[in-house]
């Protein structure tokens, strides 16, 4: 039985960063963690129509991989497909962006959100409000930078000073989300950086997708009463 993370766009370089963010936990998972991309998203997953258009190729790649999964984790900060996906699987199935806010709001009082590109809030907007959590964002700020440019580390990086800062010093955030699955490399510098906490979504469901798995176990274990 495995961990299933999948990246729904294309991108080797995200997927590989996805998989170097989650290598540290595979420690604490009682089955293994692979990550995959997804051959048929675009590059980068910047547009509602990108996001629409993943969720078909998801649910079937998700299909191929059920009779072994654990658990999946969309990793995508949109979570495209996921109330789908946890129709069809019988499976659990964590999204990153929904873990990353839940997780936000374990670490702090308001969390800012850094997106890759302006018209990606209105899309974490609507999301937050469906999670009835709107009260405990402090703000949500683009890099302007798209999922290809965040290959520039050092560009990338220097807007992550800067986006944080804002955030935290004007708008008030005491934790900060990373918005995009391709920011995976820069959590511990940030929050160095900072010094404030910053949660990396991939890592923070699939940490979920340990715990469900692990709970999961304790539910099948047959114990007896005296």
């Amino acid at each position: 039985m495995t961990i299933h993370v999948i990246n729904p766009n294309s991108s080797a370089h995200v997927t590989q960063g996805i998989d170097r963010a989650v290598a540290p936990m595979r420690a604490a998972s009682p089955v293994p963690i692979v990550c995959h991309g997804l051959a048929e998203g675009p590059p980068g997953i910047e547009t509602q129509a990108h996001v629409d258009g993943v969720v078909a190729p998801l649910l079937a790649r998700a299909a191929m991989l059920e009779a072994e999964a654990s658990a999946f984790v969309v990793a995508c900060y949109s979570d495209p497909g996921l109330a789908a996906l946890r129709e069809q699987s019988a499976r659990p199935v964590l999204g990153i962006a929904e873990a990353s806010i839940l997780t936000a709001m374990s670490l702090g009082q308001r969390f800012g959100i850094v997106s890759i590109l302006s018209r990606s809030i209105p899309r974490h907007m609507r999301y937050v409000g469906a999670m009835g959590v709107m009260d405990r964002l402090a703000g949500d700020r683009p890099l302007e930078l798209g999922v290809a440019e965040l290959a520039d580390e050092d560009r990338t990086f220097a807007r992550l000073q800067e986006v944080g800062t804002a955030l935290r010093d004007g708008d008030g955030a005491d934790v900060l989300i990373l918005g995009c699955a391709g920011m995976t490399a820069f959590r511990a510098a940030l929050e160095d950086v900072l010094a404030l906490p910053v949660v990396e979504p991939c890592q923070a469901a699939t940490a979920m997708a340990i715990g469900r798995v692990a709970l999961e176990r304790t539910r099948q274990e047959k114990t007896g009463c005296d």
